[in-house]
């Protein structure tokens, strides 16, 4: 499965699909400092003016969120604990010197930097490239595929993962190698961002850390959006009409997100209006014609990675002409943010929610 998807990293959970980022034969999610590079770190949105009318810009706009790593706490693991994982699997932790923390966004790693434990990881994914995990080693290749030989020859005490990255027998390998592997939920929202704090804290033996970052969060995320409903249109007649475009253009890969995929949770929140509901686009769907002509976007939110693969907004829209007959493609409305940003959710949500408030607001102050 994973070997035919390596441009795709979809996984089922639950009946929910969540969208990873995978490339193949194209830059990885890494190579999108030069894209993100582009754009300047969105202020807050308190700080800025917000345009009249929401739809008077043109261009697109690269979002670029504050994510500095703050730890919550310096914590002391209390171990042995044992947790039952999102599989209904039993898994007991005795030792979290030696963490892997493991997904398709870096959203587990970046977690347990937050929970002050950052300095227990011993390697990383490719997605997991802040500032202060750029010296781990990767034990990831060709995008999103795990390296058995390079996890074991970390020695690690404890890996947690999800279902957004392959092949998973190389997981059940490190657990038939004795090594405790927790497997958390790989859907990703707004309505889950506590739990998935606190399936990473738990396990490591620092819930209190895990209370104190989940509720930090929160609160983060409250105050971002109380600003986005100060300056987003009441009236559903004049929110803009917006969808979210995952596109690999090296591999022909172009799809629409729709309920379900997490996407429509940053639309809402940045008081957008989700077209895929309206239209019933469930999940992630390969992106049509007529799909588009019936979604008529305002606004696309896109991966930088993404667009950088088909060859930047002109090649986007030559590829897919009946996106460029769309209002979005017409005014070149759209809004780009790093691959392991944009649908990482974490305990980095409230700056990307800004960051997309800012870009599609205030899109003068970051362009």
């Amino acid at each position: 499965m994973w070997g035919g998807l390596r441009a795709l990293t979809a996984v089922l959970v639950t009946g929910v699909v969540l969208a990873g980022c995978g490339l193949s034969g194209g830059a990885e999610p890494s190579d999108d400092a030069s894209a993100a590079a582009s754009g300047t770190t969105a202020p807050p949105l308190a700080e800025v003016t917000p345009l009249d009318d929401v739809r008077d810009w043109e261009g697109e706009v690269v979002a670029v969120a504050q994510t500095p790593v703050d730890p919550v706490a310096d914590p002391e693991p209390a171990l042995p604990v044992t947790v039952t994982d999102s599989q209904g699997t039993e898994v007991t932790v005795t030792d979290a010197s030696r963490i892997l923390a493991l997904d398709v966004y870096g959203t587990l790693a970046r977690t347990v930097f937050e929970l002050g434990l950052g300095d227990h990881l011993v390697g990383r994914d490719i997605s997991t490239d802040f500032d202060e995990a750029e010296d781990l080693p990767l034990v990831t290749q060709d995008g999103h595929s795990l390296n058995a030989e390079a996890i074991l020859g970390l020695d690690p005490t404890v890996i947690l993962t999800d279902t957004s990255l392959g092949p998973w027998d190389v997981v059940l390998q490190m657990r038939d190698a004795g090594i405790p592997v927790v497997v958390v939920d790989s859907h990703r929202g707004l309505d889950n961002v506590a739990d998935l704090i606190h399936a990473v804290a738990d396990p490591l033996g620092v819930p209190e850390a895990g209370d104190a970052l989940a509720q930090r969060t929160q609160d983060q995320i409250d105050d971002v959006t109380a600003e986005i409903a100060k300056v987003a249109p009441t009236d559903e007649g004049e929110k803009l009409r917006t969808v979210f475009l995952y596109v690999r253009g090296q591999s022909g890969v172009y799809y629409m997100f729709g309920e379900g995929s997490g996407a429509e949770s940053l639309i809402e929140a940045i008081g957008g209006y989700d077209v895929a509901g309206e239209i019933g686009w469930d999940g992630m769907k390969p992106l049509t014609d007529e799909g588009l002509v019936a979604a008529q976007p305002d606004l696309v939110l896109i991966m930088t990675g993404g667009l950088d693969s088909a060859g930047g907004l002109d090649g986007l829209l030559k590829r897919l002409p009946a996106l460029a007959e769309t209002p979005a493609g017409q005014h070149r409305r759209f809004v780009a943010m790093d691959d392991a940003q944009i649908l990482g959710f974490g305990a980095i949500t409230a700056s990307v929610l800004n960051a997309l408030a800012v870009a599609t607001y205030a899109p003068g102050s970051i362009s």
